[in-house]
């Protein structure tokens, strides 16, 4: 199994770390939905009914998406559409940032920066071009600037959330693996690189150190 060593010096499946990625994108969504909720509701009347008007048949990105696969498939789901839209809201999410957890350690930045910047890719990516150029979404200009002001600070938390999650989660995994290494027959084994850039497991590295040293001592009995 291919693995990465994330911040933490723990190495992870690539698998592994999909998935969590998977998870923090969840969290990330229900984030980044509270918050557009939040402006939303604080919008006065008039910009919110000119949102409605713009979008295809008045709903928002993933629900229009659901729409488009009804229509295809020719199905009539009109009792589980609002279901099926909001489950397809979270994929959305849950996609890329699995996609991120795996990739972002070679990305610029750290922490929360880091996210930021994802959350800024995403908004433009999806929300700025995707959605239009896939009559997911109208064109930027239709909307008023207040929707796009509301979808970038949205984005931003939620690749922010994204990030701090993920940073929670492989110390949460550094943790529990230290703990369980060390109630256990040796100590926790830590990962650092040798001067040829290979690893190397700190314990036996100190003790090869501590064995070298020794043995360039005198012993306890010498006269000389």
């Amino acid at each position: 199994m291919e693995q990465r060593m994330n911040e933490t010096g723990t190495e992870t499946g690539v698998a592994a770390t999909a998935l969590m990625g998977a998870a923090a994108g969840a969290i990330a969504v229900w984030a980044l939905d509270r918050v557009d909720w939040f402006m939303w509701n604080r919008l006065d009347a008039r910009t919110r009914t000119r949102t409605v008007s713009v979008r295809p048949a008045g709903e928002p990105p993933s629900h229009a998406l659901v729409s488009t696969i009804e229509k295809a498939a020719g199905l009539n789901a009109t009792d589980r559409h609002d279901l099926a839209g909001d489950i397809t809201h979270y994929m959305i999410g849950i996609g890329p940032a699995a996609g991120y957890a795996v990739m972002r350690d070679k990305l610029p930045g750290r922490g929360p920066m880091r996210g930021l910047l994802y959350g800024l890719g995403v908004f433009l990516m999806q929300d700025e071009a995707f959605n239009t150029a896939t009559g997911l979404g109208a064109k930027p200009q239709a909307y008023p600037w207040q929707a796009h002001a509301r979808g970038l600070i949205a984005h931003l938390v939620y690749g922010v959330t994204t990030e701090l999650v993920l940073n929670a989660m492989e110390r949460a995994v550094e943790s529990a693996r230290s703990g369980g290494t060390a109630g256990g027959t040796g100590p926790a084994m830590e990962l650092s690189r040798d001067s040829n850039g290979k690893r190397v497991d700190k314990g036996t590295e100190t003790a090869r150190t501590d064995e070298a040293e020794i043995q360039g001592q005198p012993s306890p009995i010498s006269t000389h």
